[in-house]
Parts: C-alpha cells; structure tokens; sequence
C-alpha cells in the first residue's frame, strides 16, 4: 500500500480506530509503517536474548536501565504520532489508544475491562511479552520484569499528558504472579504514597544511566590502571630480584611433580568437570585453582573461593545457597549466595573435609540437580558454574571413619589434582623465595635485591613443614627485618636458622657414634664456630660440648 500516512482531521474516538488504517505496508520497498512511524518485526526471541546478554554482562541494575530508557523514548515518539495523526476528543481517547498499539506491536494483551494505568485499580495484563522471554532466559525473578512495557508506557503518558508520568508494576508474571498490573502516577503521587517502589523511579532518568556508565567506566579504567601499574611493579621487581624464575600464571614450577601438576590442570581446564584438589595445608591449592579457573573458558567469569571449615553449619548454608528475606532473625532482604554469585565463573569449595554430615547432604543435591534452593524457598533457581573443592584431608580415611559421603566424594572426584608438599619439590624453594621474597620487598615498600649465599643454602636445608605459606611468612620477615639490601642468614627465622640437612641412607648405615660427631659440627659450623651457641641450639652443657669437641679433634689450635 503506497501513499502518504491517512489523517483525519475531525475529532477521534478510540473506538472509531482502525487497525488497518494504522497499519501500511508498501510492497515496493518493504516498509512498515505504524501510525505513520516506520516500524520494523523483531523476533520476541531475539529481544529476550538481548535482555539476557545485558543482564549477563552488565548486571541487572544496568539492563533494566537501557530497557527502560529504550521503552521510555519508544513510547514519548508513539505519543508523537498519535497526536500528528490524530485529533483525539479527549486525552483519554489517546491513552486508550496507546494501548490498542502496545496489543498491536504484540508486547501485552490488555485486559477487555481495562481501566487503564491512571486508575487506582491500574492496567491488568493477561499476558506479556516481556515477562515471557525473562522466566525462558533468565528463570522466575524476585522482582517485576516488563521494564520495556513501563518505560513505554511512561514516555506515551508523559507526552499525552504534557507532565512526567511514571508506571511501575504492582505485580508481574514475571515473579509468580498470575498477571501484570500497570500503576501510573506522578513523582509526587508515589513519594506521598511511601511506596519503596518509589526507589524504581531512577530507571527512568536519563542521568542515571550516564551516572552509571560514567561510573562503570572510570571503575574498568581505574581497575586497568591498577593492574597494569601492579604488574609492571611486578615484573620489575621479579626481573631484579628473580631473574631465573619462570612464573607461569603465578604458579613457580621447576620441579618435575610441579610441572606434571600444571599440566594437568591446564589440560582439565579445557572441560568443564568437577575437580578435586588435594595436598598438605599451604601447599598453593587455591593458586592451582584459580590456574584451572584461568586456562578455561569461564575465565571471564568471577572466581570466587569460600573456606568452609571457617564458618558456621548454619551460617555456611546461608552463604553457599542464599536466604529469603525473613527466613530467619537479621535477614532483612532476599540475598543470592555464592553459587549463584559465581554463575558464569567457578567456585571453590575449600576444606571440604570439614562440613558436616547435614551440608554434605545439601551439596551433594545441589551439584547433582545443579539447582539450588536458598533458606527460606521453596523454588530452586539454576546455577551455571564450574566447582573446585580443595582439602588438607584425607577423603578416602574420613569416608572409611564415616565423616565423609561416599557419593559426594566421587561427585567431587572427577579430576584430581595432587599439589606436593614443598619439601618433595625442593627445586621450587629458591625461586618460590624470590618471588616471595620480591611481593613482599613491594608490600613493604623495601629495595630488597635478593638472597645472600648462605641464607639460600640455610632455606634448602628446612624442611618446611607449613610449605608455601611459612616460606611466604619467612621472607616477608626476613625483609621487614633485614638491615641491608638482601636478606642475609640471621634474618630468617630460629627454626631455618637451626635446620641441618638430612643424611640419607644410600645403602651406607653409620654408627650412632658418627651420625652424633657429624650432627654436631654441622651445627657448629651453622653457629661459626659459636660453641656457647651450638650448645644452646643442642640443648646440652658447654662442657658436655667442649668434651665431645676435643674427643672429635674440632677444637680450634688441636
């Protein structure tokens, strides 16, 4: 149909409207025309995509912005048209009319009995467009959905009306509810009403989204910096103070346990299966964590670490699944927990080992129906998100004891990754040191170079027992302490300073006799030549000393 758009120049009455005469279509050049605007058919499927990538993205406050701000500029230029085309008898002919075209473009069906938004019954909708495509991607909501719709019809009444107009839902199809119900009124009317949906009112405000986009930019810019200005500081100091270290995702591996270790995770981060990630207390597990969440493809997404040992059976159910507003005393909202927090990304349960018979039960279900269920619900919400558990225990022992599910265990065991203990790895020691040694001389703000001779031969002797992280305490105390550039033997802690190397067997056995005469000038020898000291670190007399040294022929001028 070709022609210029029909107008009708005496008084309209909504139900004189004519579907046809709102709607053209020109067979020539394949354009659209409602109400004289030039309009085009959008898959409903392919919005709510887009709703979906928004809220994945951006966030929901974000999503609901730009939705409703899109709606709110839709609807004002509608209200333009209709007014251009159209001499209506009274306004209320032309918001009627609005929603005719809101059924017309397919996003509501009205109620036949409609009293319209303005009412203090409002607008019920039997069905929504918008609500529909937000339970399909993104599951049932805690709060209203059709943000498009009241943005629309906001910007229609707002222009028809010569005065802001604002519609928030009073119930939505979206959350539950059997059917929307548009509220129109004034920024006065809500305030006066008291109503905490008055708080809604920002998503129609031009200013907030550039208040939030300005703000969400200078965060990203400022992070950037951050890491950038980190990482530079970084690799100075590593390329001054550990030159030989190669540090792959942060995670130091010389030796050949290390090596096989990374490997494995890199390759199990290709996939997206449960792991299982085991070694002594401060061995780094969370650092091979978080080298699984890095090498796969859900690096984008949030890594979040939780220790279950260190919080409460009741507390710990709460953060893991979430709780209902009221579902118990101070909880005073709804609040996601950490399972649907990390949506996208990966979770780390670490000290598996140490949650109850009960919380074991409730993991065992929500990993097997990856849905979870917060305190206080009745419904379960899905998760998308990659779990890591870590533990210092042995499963397999606790399980035998019955402190442990069996099925959860095998649940949590697709891949295990093993980290060694520091002392089976003992080429990392000296690079680990460095590096340590480097983040602390940052941390401290101290121009440390490195690590004198002796005091990298004293590290090798320890045999580390608390593994990375009394390493990681160490050179932090050998920095805070160190009189000089580097860190010298005296600024090591008593125990590293005292540490004499283990002799191994190799098919030879010596005489407790020898094994004591050798024990004793190594410690000597650690002490130069100190024998009010050595005697002190052997808990023995100085004369008991003095004897054994001249039974030894160790004495100086002997």
């Amino acid at each position: 149909m070709n022609g210029d758009p029909i107008r009708t120049m005496v008084s309209m009455r909504v139900e004189d409207l004519d579907v046809k005469e709102l709607v053209e279509f020109d067979t020539q050049t394949g354009e659209i025309h409602l109400a004289g605007q030039r309009a085009l058919l959008i898959d409903a499927t392919a919005l709510g995509m887009l709703r979906k990538e928004l809220v994945e993205h951006l966030g929901l406050e974000a999503a609901r912005l730009i939705l409703t701000r899109f709606g709110f500029v839709h609807g004002w230029n509608m209200s333009e048209a209709m007014r251009s085309q159209f001499k209506w008898e009274t306004p209320e002919d032309c918001v009627r009319a609005g929603g005719c075209l809101q059924m017309i473009e397919g996003m509501v069906q009205i109620a036949p009995d409609d009293p319209g938004p303005l009412s203090k019954e409002g607008r019920t909708l039997l069905s929504s467009f918008e609500a529909e495509q937000h339970i399909a991607h993104l599951g049932r909501s805690d709060s209203t959905t059709c943000w498009m719709t009241c943005g629309l019809t906001s910007g229609f009444l707002s222009r028809v009306l010569d005065k802001e107009i604002f519609v928030l839902e009073d119930r939505c199809i979206g959350k539950g509810d059997a059917s929307c119900c548009l509220l129109a009124r004034t920024r006065a009317e809500w305030e006066e009403l008291g109503d905490s949906r008055a708080e809604e009112l920002r998503f129609f405000r031009r200013e907030h989204l550039k208040d939030w986009l300005d703000a969400s930019l200078h965060h990203v810019s400022e992070t950037l910096k951050r890491v950038e200005q980190r990482l530079s500081t970084r690799r100075r100091a590593l390329e001054r103070v550990a030159v030989d270290v190669e540090d792959p995702l942060g995670v130091v591996a010389r030796s050949d346990s290390m090596r096989r270790l990374v490997d494995l995770a890199r390759r199990i981060a290709k996939v997206d299966s449960t792991v299982l990630i085991t070694g002594e207390s401060g061995t780094g597990k969370e650092r091979i964590a978080r080298l699984v969440h890095d090498e796969s493809a859900r690096s984008r997404g949030p890594f979040i670490a939780v220790n279950c040992g260190a919080i409460m059976e009741t507390l710990l159910e709460s953060e893991l699944f979430g709780h209902a507003r009221g579902s118990f005393t101070g909880a005073v909202a709804d609040r996601p927990g950490l399972f649907e927090a990390a949506n996208g990304g990966t979770l780390l349960l670490d000290e598996i080992g140490e949650v109850s018979a009960s919380m074991q039960v409730k993991l065992l279900r929500t990993l097997q129906e990856r849905e979870v269920r917060r305190v206080g619900e009745n419904k379960s919400r899905p998760f998308n998100v990659r779990v890591i558990a870590a533990t210092n225990s042995d499963l397999t022992a606790d399980i035998a004891a019955g402190r442990f599910r069996k099925d959860l265990y095998y649940r949590l065991n697709v891949v295990e990754l093993r980290v060694p203990a520091l002392r089976e790895r003992r080429e990392d020691i000296l690079p680990l040191a460095r590096v340590l040694l480097a983040e602390a001389a940052l941390r401290l703000k101290r121009p440390m170079t490195g690590l004198s001779p002796s005091a990298a031969d004293q590290l090798l002797k320890y045999d580390w027992p608390g593994n990375v992280r009394e390493l990681e305490n160490a050179m932090e105390r050998s920095v805070a302490l160190a009189s000089v550039s580097r860190t010298e033997i005296e600024d090591l802690p008593e125990e590293v300073r005292r540490a004499v190397p283990r002799q191994p067997l190799n098919g030879e056995v010596k005489i407790l006799e020898d094994v004591e005469k050798d024990y004793i000038l190594a410690v000597l020898e650690l002490n130069e030549g100190n024998q009010a000291r050595t005697a002190e670190m052997l808990d023995i007399g100085t004369a008991t000393l003095y004897r054994k040294l001249k039974k030894y022929g160790a004495l100086r001028g002997s």
